[in-house]
């Protein structure tokens, strides 16, 4: 039997795929936990400094949460779907979002529902232009439950994002951009390898200094800028005590290439 998500790497980039092409890449419970066990396979490897996430086949990257398999548990009640079935989700896109590690989503065809919320909370995203996304969970009757409407009006602003949210709309790859959802958007056949590319540059920098980055942003985004800048002197702390800012002022000083030891 196929896993539902698919490992490989290469160099110091891991590729995690989506792997339900039949049913559009759809989360499910197994992929959830396929994916989390696979982050922390990734967190714990040294040697892995990147991850893309994308989904298999032309079609798309995830077109949301498997609606045959959750539909049982509204059925049950709200506090049944909110412990197995919101809480999960919200569990994974908190996760993809506090990783210490770049996550770069290569959106390669329809992100709708779920798969638009783990594009949301992946720190950088590029789109085919074939991508799609949208928020379509309210043609279902209920609101984005996995962090949607919190992260998105972050990314694109309150009236851009309660326009997706209200009406279920998709956008374009190129519109995704313009508002910020997307960093880039690429020709289908180049999307892997711009998404590699850029990983590898990322991976090329100190990896203390990566994940201060990381951590400093997204804890500090959401909190008064004098909270927020507290953040961000504990992680320039984290950087100060490594060979790595050593290494880093003196290939400036004398003007060559600094050579990061990754500590």
């Amino acid at each position: 039997m196929e896993e539902v998500v698919t490992f490989a790497a290469d160099g110091p980039v891991a590729t995690l795929t989506l792997n339900r092409p039949h049913r559009l890449n759809a989360i499910d419970f197994a992929t959830i936990d396929r994916l989390n066990a696979l982050l922390d396979r990734v967190e714990r490897d040294d040697a892995i400094r990147a991850v893309i996430l994308t989904g298999a086949g032309d079609r798309a990257f995830s077109a949301g949460a498997d609606i045959r398999e959750f539909a049982p548990l509204v059925a049950a009640g709200p506090e049944v779907a909110l412990r197995e079935f919101v809480r999960r989700g919200q569990r994974l896109t908190g996760r993809v979002e506090a990783f210490p590690k770049p996550v770069i989503a290569a959106v390669n065809g329809l992100a709708f529902g779920g798969g638009c919320e783990v594009t949301e909370a992946a720190p950088l995203a590029i789109a085919s232009e074939r991508a799609l996304f949208a928020k379509s969970e309210i043609r279902l009757g209920f609101n984005p439950p996995y962090g949607g409407t919190q992260r998105l009006p972050r990314l694109v602003g309150r009236k851009r994002a309660l326009e997706m949210l209200l009406t279920g709309d998709p956008i374009d790859a190129a519109r995704a951009e313009a508002v910020g959802l997307v960093n880039r958007v690429v020709p289908h056949g180049d999307l892997l390898p711009a998404a590699h590319e850029l990983a590898c540059r990322i991976a090329a920098m100190p990896p203390v200094a990566v994940a201060a980055c990381l951590a400093a942003t997204t804890r500090g985004i959401n909190l008064p800028i004098d909270e927020g800048l507290a953040v961000e002197a504990a992680q320039f702390a984290r950087c100060a005590a490594t060979a790595d800012v050593r290494e880093g002022i003196a290939a400036f000083l004398e003007k060559r290439p600094a050579r990061f030891l990754g500590r």
